[in-house]
This record gives structure tokens, C-alpha cells and sequence, in this order.
């Protein structure tokens, strides 16, 4: 039997339910597509990562490969596409990291002992307010995405970060003039 007719037979039964029969595509498949992952990431580690998320993608897609396709290429291209959804989301995550390291930078720039003040503050708002004070207010959420993150009504959380931000400047002994 030609390796293509294997694949073939193995394809149909794989989409008939067997797992054995997706069990020896990898096994057929699994050193060319970590060989190509390993080669478009160039990090071992995370080409392994993304083989083993394109295996589990292609079990639950097997039913869309079309008959006579080729396997390699196919599992290459849904590898290929969880690298580059891995890098965007790696680059977000440097974002993230650089505005986090921003912001840290301001807030180091405030006094010590207001800092503290700040935090402890923080601590003694009720658990809500508290998360939608830090979303609306240090993460610079709007009220509507603090809303959908944390899965409440957009009124409440404008309530919480209102009262949050007046009991967090009554702690800290600053005059809220724009009240």
C-alpha cells in the first residue's frame, strides 16, 4: 500500500471515530510537522507546544480534511497558523508587559508612604468595587469593557468605581473637587 493510500484509509477511519486510526496519522505525521514548527518558530520547546495544539485541533477538524488531500500539508498548515495566532498573541503580551512596566514606573515616582496608603485602601474596598475601581481606574478599562470582564450590569459598575473613588480619596485625605 503507498503511503498515500495509508493515509487515505487511515483519514477514513479516523473520521468513521478511530481514535486508533488518528493515533498512527501522528505517529506517521508528527516528526515532519515538529521538524517544520521547529523551523518557522526556531524554539524547540514551543514547536513542540504548537505540534501538540495542532494534533488536538486537526481530532476535532478531521471530519473537514477532504478526500485525497495530503495530511502533511494539512496538519503543516494548521501548525502554521497556531504559530502566527501564538506570535500575535505574543506580541500583545509584550505590550501588555511594556504598559504594565509604564505604568509601574509612574506609580514608583509617588512617595512610599502613599503608595501604602494606596494599596491598603484598596484592600479594605468590598471585593467588587475593588476590581472595578482597578479595571476603570488603573487599567484604564472603559466602564463598558470593565462590565463585560467581570460579567455585571454597566450601572453597577459605574456605581462601584464612583463610590470606590470617593472612598479611596476619603482614605488617602484628598479633596475631590470634582464632585
Amino acid at each position: 500500500m503507498s503511503p498515500a493510500s495509508l493515509d487515505e484509509a487511515l483519514v477514513a477511519a479516523a473520521q468513521g471515530g478511530s481514535s486508533e486510526a488518528f493515533s498512527r496519522l501522528v505517529e506517521r505525521h508528527q516528526q515532519a510537522l515538529r521538524a517544520f514548527l521547529r523551523r518557522a518558530c526556531g524554539n524547540w520547546a514551543t514547536a513542540d507546544d504548537l505540534a501538540q495544539e495542532t494534533f488536538l485541533a486537526a481530532w476535532s477538524r478531521i471530519g473537514r480534511l477532504r478526500s485525497g488531500a495530503s495530511v502533511r500539508a494539512w496538519l503543516c498548515g494548521i501548525g502554521y497558523n497556531k504559530h502566527l495566532s501564538a506570535m500575535r498573541a505574543s506580541g500583545r503580551e509584550r505590550a501588555r508587559g511594556a504598559r504594565y512596566e509604564e505604568d509601574r514606573a509612574v506609580v514608583s515616582d509617588a512617595a512610599p508612604e502613599d503608595r501604602l496608603s494606596l494599596e491598603a485602601a484598596m484592600a479594605d474596598l468590598p471585593t467588587e468595587q475593588r476590581a472595578c475601581v482597578a479595571l476603570c481606574l488603573a487599567a484604564d478599562f472603559s466602564h463598558a469593557e470593565a462590565a463585560e470582564a467581570l460579567d455585571m450590569p454597566l450601572g453597577t459598575v459605574k456605581s462601584h468605581v464612583s463610590r470606590g473613588r470617593a472612598r479611596l480619596l476619603q482614605a488617602l485625605g484628598v479633596c475631590d473637587d470634582a464632585s
